[in-house]
């Protein structure tokens, strides 16, 4: 008998998704991105000056920066402000959804120049990382864009588009896009961050109860493929790029 997924979706289903742009009326790329229930704000800015380790190498730098709003969740959570530190978990994605932006960018293309894409979940319902790379990537591609017509650039510095997803096994079942419910009960939990053309970036899986087998992981590897493959049209769409 089929497993029964708590929001009715089918094991290789991603959650309703939807992409908004311009969304900031400062920043020189924004999106919203909503994924079921989870919603994360993206905004790209725009810095001539480049970070230490860049100067005189002709080369740009892209990083990220994430946080989660004390109401995001169930319960409020103390911003990390007045704890006066970044919480480890806070810096281990922002460095992920840094080094998976990075991916994305011809560094010689875009200059000495410096993006940071800020990522701020307003509402948490899992798979908060990974939309914020989704997110992420299209204000990027639309801060990218400005710079082109502005003539900040020459050409626009992308070499190929980028999103993630997780996936995991309940109940022993594989399936695509967990959300919280789903992913506190997982066996299996992995995220997986994807280029367009179905090469993998980066993949951070761990199994929470059982060791998962080779084939379980290929079942999962393949759920993403997928996934990320709806959701770069739906970055596509959102940038009226066919």
């Amino acid at each position: 008998m089929a497993q029964t997924r708590p929001d009715g979706r089918a094991p290789d289903q991603l959650r309703p998704v939807s992409i908004e742009t311009g969304v900031n009326l400062y920043a020189e790329g924004s999106a919203l991105i909503a994924m079921g229930d989870t919603r994360v704000l993206c905004t790209a800015s725009w810095d001539d000056k480049p970070p230490p380790h860049r100067k005189g190498t002709g080369l740009g730098w892209v990083t990220g920066e994430y946080s989660m709003l004390p109401r995001a969740t169930q319960q409020r959570t103390a911003r990390e402000a007045r704890q006066g530190r970044v919480d480890g978990r806070t810096q281990e994605i922002q460095r992920l959804v840094g080094r998976a932006l990075r991916a994305a960018v011809d560094m010689s293309a875009m200059g000495e120049r410096t993006v940071i894409v800020d990522c701020d979940v307003l509402q948490a319902d899992g798979g908060t990382r990974t939309a914020a790379i989704t997110g992420g990537f299209v204000a990027l591609h639309l801060a990218f864009q400005k710079a082109v017509e502005r003539n900040l650039t020459r050409i626009l510095p992308i070499k190929h588009f980028v999103a993630a997803v997780s996936v995991g096994i309940v109940q022993g079942q594989p399936r695509l896009d967990l959300n919280y419910l789903e992913d506190f009960a997982a066996h299996t939990d992995m995220n997986c961050v994807l280029a367009d053309d179905g090469r993998f970036i980066e993949i951070q899986g761990t199994a929470e109860q059982e060791p998962f087998a080779r084939e379980e992981m290929d079942q999962l590897l393949k759920l993403a493929t997928k996934g990320v493959g709806e959701l770069v049209a739906a970055q596509k769409k959102a940038l009226k790029i066919r």
